[in-house]
């Protein structure tokens, strides 16, 4: 085919989210920030290709994810509790999926729209596709869970029992816990003229229940609901080597007649819905942010069931009842034979004395800077960074050592003055969140600004935002229309030379719960131009600026995407001068059209691209005459890769950026981010180890070819074995110093 033609400047900030639309719900046109144009460049051609010649579609490239996720799940070679847990994350994804990209589409199409996708499809033929490739996958992970990991389980002496097949004492445990522990916390709802049919919560498990009346030929409904404040699965016998399961689901069911003595119960089926999670409001119109997304919390509570799993065996006329009731077609529908709501397979994952049945234990190290502080138990962290840069990396280094001590140090340290800090999630119960309390009861100015928008982590961060209000410390919901999705941290500290500023900024949320999972990088530096650039970021925040500028940061909106174009254009200079020109960017995903038109433009000046993209990529690699110079990696593995890492040749002069931004327009266009450069030496030579490791992996590495299917890299004949996540554990346990040996 013959080569696209290219405009030397084709960016537009009127971009497609991924689904068919422009993004104009979180458009920057009318934000504080939208008074200056991007780096001082006006931006105003558009994109010149499109089609499925040149994009994935965003949502089918999103399947394609939780492909990989179930192959995990299909692995032998995975511990079988991993598995189980993996097929966990598989159906915990599709929730995920549906309350908010089926959700989107399905309001997109009921609203008449009909843009087409980037790659050239309509809401309704994206639905279609959809559903076909989720039919496939519902098929293959209860294939896997019910055929292959219940079997396995049963063998290590983990049963999961039906209440007809267990044995009277065990069947005597189940009846005492269902009186105890589910009978009276559970309300059955009949509905009749007096009682309308009742609201049903967005993925809770519920039995339908068909009754008659003995004297009558009147059919009746009623509906009980599975408690969500109960384990899934009750252990009626439990040792160290065999531990026997009953599902509550199958313990209530069994019981339906408890609920409705004097009736015949016809029938009782398990169903299960899911809500739309995609709700636009105009937060330019909203005279109080917290008080909208309160607002839009409840109404998700009441919106449109997107999906409706269902029992196969459910009775013709109670699949009618519930679908005339619930408002969906039978399009929404998702049939099935014995369990739903498989998400809650993590929970198996919990079972005590079945160590050998899952990944060693990972015990996060301590970074090796503070390894050579006299005193190890409370290591001065300020002495640290001021000793020079850093990056810890985890889950391979301490949270709490190092980035959670950070916070709690400057909270109680007398010197420290003021703490100011972006938050997007957190735990319920952060010690980072009652360290800043603490900092705020002792006099210090604390800042921090809460994403009231950070989707599924609404109530929480609220909550947050009110707790810490309380306690006299400033809180800022930064601003309409952007997210404020940055991690960034600064603390100011008298010291005897004055003022002196230290500061994280990191690729990850400040939870020390998903520290432990979730791969992340994060910067500590006292360097005075990064920590006069942070404190602009949040003076931008907390004030107006929209004409601020920064010396070293690249920050969206405003100053990330030119910088960014500009990196790659220098590539593709060197290239076609016939020298050395190299990008690699590692990612969650990559999106943004005009990113991936330029991307093409230095395949074909013959800049070599690696991009190493765990989840969504619309890019298609390896096309000839477009993209041979580019190759897509992913991982999948133990811990979910979550870092974002930039890497540009630059004519020798290496450069590198860490920080929170993918390539995907919301991040350029429409949210609140930060890179930051790296420029030590030793530092830069860690992230190249981080990223050379990653691309020689032969484990849990997948390449995205040019007809858009992932295969998986296996090692040659005489290869060694490498993989990433055991390669970076074993680095992290054994290495004295922060950075491998040349």
């Amino acid at each position: 085919m013959s080569s696209p033609s290219f405009s030397p400047n084709h960016i537009f900030y009127k971009q497609s989210s991924g689904d068919g639309k422009p993004d104009s719900s979180n458009s920057k046109a009318n934000s504080p920030l939208s008074g200056k144009e991007n780096n001082n460049r006006t931006i105003n051609e558009d994109l010149s290709i499109s089609g499925n010649e040149y994009f994935i579609n965003y949502e089918l490239s999103w399947l394609k994810f939780n492909w990989r996720v179930l192959f995990e799940a299909k692995n032998k070679n995975v511990p079988l509790l991993e598995r189980v847990k993996f097929i966990g994350i598989v159906c915990s994804n599709l929730d995920e999926f549906f309350q908010k990209r089926v959700g989107g589409l399905k309001r997109q199409f009921h609203a008449g729209v009909t843009d087409l996708s980037i790659d050239g499809k309509t809401p309704k033929e994206q639905l279609t596709a959809i559903r076909k490739d989720v039919g496939k996958m519902i098929r293959e992970y209860r294939d896997c869970y019910f055929n292959e990991l219940i079997p396995a389980l049963r063998e290590q002496q983990i049963i999961i029992e039906t209440y007809e097949n267990i044995s009277d004492s065990m069947r005597s445990t189940a009846d005492d816990y269902f009186e105890n522990q589910l009978y009276p916390i559970i309300t059955p709802l009949a509905v009749d003229e007096a009682h309308p049919f009742p609201f049903i919560s967005n993925k809770s498990r519920s039995l339908a229940v068909k009754l008659r009346h003995p004297n009558s030929s009147e059919d009746h409904f009623a509906r009980i609901k599975i408690p969500a404040n109960r384990p899934r699965w009750i252990q009626l016998k439990s040792t160290r080597k065999k531990v026997i399961l009953l599902s509550v689901d199958d313990l209530v069911a069994n019981k339906i007649n408890r609920f409705f003595p004097g009736m015949s119960v016809l029938s009782a089926n398990i169903f299960r819905v899911t809500r739309n999670a995609d709700i636009e409001r105009n937060e330019e119109e909203a005279d109080d942010l917290l008080e909208m997304i309160e607002d839009e919390l409840r109404e998700r509570r009441f919106a449109e069931v997107v999906r409706l799993e269902i029992d196969k065996d459910t009775p013709d006329d109670v699949k009618s009842y519930l679908l005339s009731h619930l408002g969906v077609s039978k399009h929404d529908v998702y049939e099935m034979e014995g369990p739903i709501g498989l998400a809650d397979a993590v929970q198996l994952y919990d079972l005590e004395h079945f160590s050998e049945l899952k990944f060693s234990k990972w015990t996060p190290t301590l970074h090796p800077v503070f390894k050579h502080e006299i005193d190890q138990e409370t290591p001065n962290i300020f002495s640290v960074i001021k000793n020079g840069d850093f990056i810890v990396h985890h889950p391979y280094h301490s949270f709490e050592s190092s980035t959670q001590h950070f916070i709690e140090q400057a909270a109680d340290d007398p010197k420290v003055l003021a703490i100011k800090q972006t938050l997007y999630r957190t735990s319920s119960d952060s010690p980072l969140m009652h360290a800043l309390i603490r900092a705020a009861d002792d006099g210090k100015q604390v800042a921090v600004l809460i994403e009231l928008k950070a989707r599924f982590d609404e109530e929480r961060n609220i909550t947050w935002a009110q707790r810490l209000e309380k306690a006299g410390v400033h809180v800022s919901y930064g601003f309409p229309g952007l997210k404020i999705h940055s991690k960034m941290t600064i603390v100011v500290r008298e010291e005897e030379d004055g003022l002196n500023r230290y500061v994280h900024i990191g690729t990850g949320n400040y939870h020390p719960d998903t520290a432990q999972l979730y791969e992340d990088l994060g910067y500590f530096t006292s360097r005075k131009e990064i920590a006069s650039d942070i404190t602009d970021v949040f003076n931008l925040l907390t004030g107006y600026a929209p004409d601020q500028s920064f010396k070293k940061m690249l920050v969206a909106p405003n100053n990330m995407r030119i910088p960014l174009i500009d990196l790659i254009d220098k590539e593709i200079e060197q290239a076609k001068k016939g020298e050395k020109a190299q990008i690699i960017g590692k990612m969650n995903n990559l999106e943004d059209s005009h990113i991936i038109q330029k991307l093409y433009q230095a395949s074909e000046a013959g800049v070599s691209v690696d991009l190493i993209v765990r989840s969504v990529c619309k890019l298609i690699p390896g096309k000839k005459g477009l993209s041979e110079n580019i190759r897509v990696h992913a991982i999948i593995g133990r811990f979910l890769e979550h870092s974002r890492c930039y890497y540009f040749h630059n004519g020798g002069n290496d450069l590198y950026y860490i920080g929170s931004a993918d390539w995907m327009h919301r991040n350029l266009d429409a949210r609140i981010e930060a890179l930051a450069p790296i420029e030590q030496p030793s530092l830069k030579k860690y992230l190249q180890f981080l990223l050379n490791t990653i691309l020689n992996d032969n484990q849990q590495r997948w390449i995205l070819g040019p007809t858009g299917e992932y295969k998986k890299v296996k090692p040659g004949k005489g290869e060694h074995k490498l993989s990433v996540h055991e390669q970076l554990m074993s680095h992290a346990k054994n290495m004295e110093q922060p950075i491998p040996a040349p």
